[in-house]
C-alpha cells in the first residue's frame, strides 16, 4: 500500500513496525496454575474491563498469567494469529488462570481507522467486531486499491476528517453497520481525534517500553516474548507459563 506513507496518523511520530518476525524456541518457567471458577451466571471470557491506558482486557482480573498481544489490523500475521487462536485464548481464559489484553498498534492510516471502529462498540463487543475486521483484512485492502485514487486524496483533508474518508474508501463504515454500528455513531468514533492521539502515544510507550520489533508481539506478565509470531509458538510458551 504505497498511499500510507503520505497521510500522518496524527501530529505524532510513531516507529513503524514490521508486520512478523522469526520464531524462536520458548523458554521453561512456572508452576502449574490453578483453575478459578467465573462469578455465577458469568464467563470469564465475556468479562471485559477497560484499562486506565484505554484498552480492553478479557477475563480474570487476578488471573495469575496475564498475556498481552500487540497487534495491527492490517498485519497479516496478525490475521493468522486471530484466525488460529481467538477461541484457544478464550477456553484458557474461561478458566480464570489467565487474562487476555489486545494492544492495537498502529502501523499506517488504515489501522488507525479500524481500531477507532473497533472500539465504537464498546468493550462488551470489542473482541468480537475485532476478530470479525481481521477476517475483514483482504476485503478491505481490495477496496482501498480499487480506490487509489481518493485514498491519495486523503492526506489533503483535515487530520479529523482522514480516519472517516479512510472508512467509506475501504467500506469499514457498512462493514461496521452490518455489525450494529450505526452510519452516526460510526461517524462520530471515526472523528475523535483524542482516542486517536491517546491510541498513538500508546504505541510510543510500547515503544519505548519494549521495543516493539513487530507484530504480532506478546507479552507474558509483563515480559516481552522474543521472537513468537503464531500460535503455534506462543501455545508452549502459555504451558511452560503454568497452563
Amino acid at each position: 500500500m504505497k498511499a500510507f506513507s503520505g497521510i500522518a496518523l496524527v501530529a505524532l511520530s510513531l516507529t513503524l513496525a514490521a508486520c512478523g518476525k522469526n520464531e524462536e524456541a520458548a523458554k521453561p518457567s512456572g508452576d502449574p496454575v490453578a483453575a478459578v471458577a467465573a462469578p455465577a451466571g458469568t464467563s470469564w471470557s465475556e468479562t471485559i474491563a477497560e484499562t486506565p491506558d484505554g484498552y480492553f482486557v478479557m477475563g480474570n482480573p487476578s488471573a495469575k498469567v496475564k498475556l498481552i498481544e500487540y497487534g495491527s489490523y492490517t498485519c497479516s500475521h496478525c490475521k493468522d494469529f486471530s484466525a488460529e487462536a481467538s477461541e484457544e485464548i478464550k477456553k484458557i481464559v474461561d478458566t480464570g488462570k489467565m487474562s487476555f489484553e489486545f494492544r492495537t498498534y498502529l502501523r499506517d492510516p488504515i489501522d488507525l481507522t479500524t481500531a477507532l471502529l473497533a472500539r465504537c462498540g464498546g468493550k462488551d463487543i470489542f473482541y468480537p467486531l475485532s476478530e470479525q475486521f481481521f477476517a475483514n483484512q483482504s476485503a478491505m485492502f481490495e477496496k482501498v486499491q480499487g480506490n487509489e485514487a481518493a485514498f491519495q486524496g486523503v492526506d489533503k483533508l483535515p487530520a479529523a476528517q482522514r480516519p472517516g474518508a479512510i472508512a467509506q474508501i475501504a467500506g469499514l463504515v457498512e462493514y461496521a453497520q452490518q455489525r450494529g454500528i450505526s452510519a452516526d455513531q460510526a461517524k462520530i468514533c471515526l472523528a475523535d481525534t483524542a482516542v486517536a492521539e491517546k491510541l498513538a502515544k500508546n504505541v510510543e510507550k510500547a515503544n519505548t517500553e519494549y521495543q516493539i520489533q513487530g507484530t504480532p508481539s506478546f507479552l507474558i506478565n509483563g515480559v516481552l516474548l522474543d521472537n513468537v509470531a503464531s500460535w503455534s509458538a506462543l501455545s508452549p510458551k502459555l504451558k511452560e507459563a503454568g497452563l
